[in-house]
């Protein structure tokens, strides 16, 4: 299983160990070239989600990347991926990719809580370790989406369709849940494919 990682900013190479440690193949996304038919999902890592936007319409990446989810191409947002995906953005900035129907709220909690650490159950499995750095929450979810933890009483994680999104950081810990979840997302997703294919 290949699985992209936007490798412009944030800790790419920390998903990249993490999806290794599950017996899947990393594959740094830094150009065009690099974002093939070959891929099975993508992660969009953590970074500064304005700067991202920025680069990826300067590599001509915006575009492959925007049809494949479109597409139903499995893919995982972390922090500021979880921005590019929502289709809402509250304060500044304006949507990205816009695929998911999520209000996404930048730096949502504040200087005082810049960083911190939570344990809060994920999809109903309990005590996952959570690492928030600056981080947004999802004020609002549609019909769609379905919220998989609440942290604070705020959305930290959710999911729509084959698009997972987590306010924090799951590659910043050793718990590989949530990695593991979105993997089972794709090896779904290619069942899927591969039975209709035969069909």
């Amino acid at each position: 299983m290949r699985i992209g990682v936007l490798a412009l900013q944030g800790a790419f190479a920390e998903h990249i160990e993490m999806l290794s440690k599950l017996g899947a193949e990393g594959v740094e996304i830094r150009q065009r070239s690099h974002f093939d038919d070959t891929l099975d999902g993508l992660i969009l890592p953590g970074g500064e989600s304005t700067v991202m936007s920025k680069l990826l319409r300067d590599l001509g990446l915006f575009e492959p990347i925007y049809n494949a989810i479109n597409n139903q191409m499995p893919v995982f947002g972390t922090c500021a991926g979880l921005i590019l995906l929502a289709k809402h953005i509250t304060g500044t900035g304006s949507a990205v990719f816009g695929t998911m129907d999520i209000t996404a709220r930048r730096n949502a909690y504040g200087r005082q809580l810049g960083s911190f650490f939570a344990s809060e159950d994920f999809g109903g499995i309990k005590d996952v370790p959570m690492t928030f750095i600056r981080a947004p929450y999802i004020e609002s979810a549609g019909s769609e989406v379905t919220v998989l933890s609440i942290v604070d009483g705020h959305i930290a994680a959710a999911r729509q369709d084959k698009q997972l999104v987590t306010a924090f950081h799951p590659e910043l810990s050793d718990n590989t849940v949530i990695h593991k979840y979105f993997l089972e997302s794709v090896v779904n997703h290619k069942c899927q494919m591969l039975q209709e294919v035969i069909l």
